[in-house]
């Protein structure tokens, strides 16, 4: 389950407090220095001019809304296969090493979303601006050239700075719809076409992308519906301090990712693979790696795929396994929650020598690198730089080479806190939404139990929130649970069983 929750319009004021408590808690940068905005907005004036590619028609793909957008994609198809073109926003073109730009990137290591808001990793001009790849607008960009076979396995990449235009800025809907309705063509029905090649590629090779929904806040008329066949509140939840002008509120859902977005993060995954298989070759970079799950937490998996009877044949991988299932079936949401102990313990890894020892991410199933998110994500930049002078030739800059041993460390710190904010955002939400529902029913299945049996997490299907519940619970289970505890200021929910 990703814990992402998206609040739309404005923040009633409990909550927006209740945010402003998680920054202080997690010491999140506010403002940027006057040093860095000043800098930031000098060079977003003069970017580096590299090689003119701007006549290939990029389009963007991104949640409705984004403006810090990351990559353009524009596919192609070959004689026996296919060619893919994608485009990365260069951030380095406008931050020179050791300047104001560069250390706050260093101190802030990603950019860190809140429902309210976003700190993000550069200032504005240049993230939502000057380098990112806006419609209509010439930007300096690593493009990445992956050929590929009939297959969609790659046969040759390379990248190398150029001048792009994107021409649209799509969203996952718009490109579902199209495809789903057999009006998709050029590069977006390349990418179902491709997208799908480079799913089952994933699936023989035993990697893993998890089927699970995300936990988001949506607009509500303040209207509450009511479940006929049950009679309990269906989870529309009106919020008097949000939209107070025309009654509107906000509930939680549950969203499912469309087909559409599996087939763009392959895209990602494959750029991400050929920037790993380039930096290992030249023996010097940073990888993303994720070691093998321990044979005791692969024995747990299988034992509770069989207590919930999920199919796992003999000689089948987790990747195989999960891939065909439905988070939908509480059985198999339960084992999806179940089995996230195997991806644990992903991180970084920078060398300059001999290759790491562990140089796989066993989700991909083989090398990783992030290289597709620099306006986002320190890492990106410096591993882009990398492999953009090993592409031409060129040793890798001193500046470059000198900052990869401590990125590995940046970008832990850097992610514990974005989870940590993530995690406390959820929680707040769910316990505002709820504050005023003590002792009602919902029903729920359980999708997590504790060693000892004495309880475990629920996933209410509406609204949808996923809590501790104390009891005996039946794994993979749909049960009634009550409403116990609720409360924003220690942002904690608690059910018991009904």
């Amino acid at each position: 389950m990703t814990t992402k929750i998206r609040v739309p319009g404005g923040v009633p004021a409990r909550l927006d407090d209740g945010f402003e408590r998680i920054r202080r808690e997690q010491k999140l940068p506010e403002d940027f220095p006057e040093a860095v905005l000043a800098e930031a907005a000098q060079v977003a004036e003069a970017p580096r001019e590299p090689r003119d590619l701007s006549e290939l028609p990029f389009v963007t793909i991104d949640p409705p809304g984004s403006m810090d957008l990351d990559q353009a994609v524009h596919l192609e198809r070959l004689r026996g296969g296919y060619r893919v073109w994608y485009a990365i926003a260069d951030v380095a073109a406008f931050v020179r090493p050791g300047g104001a730009i560069d250390a706050e990137a260093l101190a802030r290591g990603e950019t860190v979303y809140m429902p309210d808001g976003k700190m993000p990793l550069h200032p504005k001009v240049l993230s939502e601006g000057a380098a990112s790849l806006l419609p209509g607008a010439v930007r300096p960009a690593a493009v990445w050239r992956i050929d590929l076979d009939a297959e969609g396995r790659t046969v040759g990449s390379d990248v190398h700075r150029a001048l792009v235009r994107s021409r649209e800025r799509l969203d996952y809907e718009y490109v579902q719809a199209a495809v789903d309705t057999g009006t998709a063509d050029g590069t977006l029905g390349l990418l179902a076409e491709i997208g799908r090649l480079r799913l089952e590629l994933e699936r023989a090779r035993g990697g893993v992308t998890l089927p699970t929904p995300e936990q988001e806040v949506v607009p509500d008329s303040g209207t509450v519906r009511h479940a006929p066949e049950s009679g309990q509140d269906s989870g529309t939840i009106h919020l008097p301090d949000a939209g107070a002008a025309n009654g509107a509120g906000y509930r939680l859902e549950y969203r499912v990712p469309v087909p559409a977005e599996a087939w763009n993060a392959q895209i990602s995954l494959l750029t991400g693979m050929a920037a790993a298989s380039m930096m290992l070759d030249a023996e010097i970079g940073v990888l993303r790696v994720l070691p093998p799950p321990r044979p005791s937490e692969l024995a747990k998996v299988r034992r509770v795929a069989a207590a919930l009877e999920v199919p796992w044949p003999d000689g089948a991988s987790y990747g195989a396994v999960v891939h065909d299932l439905d988070p939908k079936n509480p059985r198999h949401a339960a084992f999806l929650h179940e089995s996230k102990v195997l991806l644990r313990g992903a991180g970084y890894v920078a060398f300059n020598g001999e290759p790491p020892p562990l140089a796989d991410h066993a989700a991909v199933a083989a090398p990783y690198a992030h290289v597709t998110a620099p306006l986002r994500r320190l890492v990106d930049r410096y591993a882009t730089e990398v492999c953009l002078a090993i592409a031409a030739g060129e040793p890798v800059p001193e500046a470059v080479e000198a900052v990869l041993p401590g990125l590995p460390d940046i970008m832990s710190s850097s992610g514990r806190r974005a989870g940590a904010v993530e995690r406390a955002c959820v929680d707040l939400v769910e316990a505002f939404l709820l504050r005023e529902r003590i002792g009602q029913a919902f029903e729920a299945m359980v999708i997590d139990t504790d060693d000892k049996g004495d309880g475990g997490q629920v996933q209410v299907t509406d609204p949808a929130v996923i809590a501790r519940c104390d009891g005996r619970l039946p794994l993979g289970e749909r049960i009634t649970v009550r409403l116990t505890q609720a409360d924003p200021a220690t942002r904690e929910v608690r059910f018991s069983l009904a």
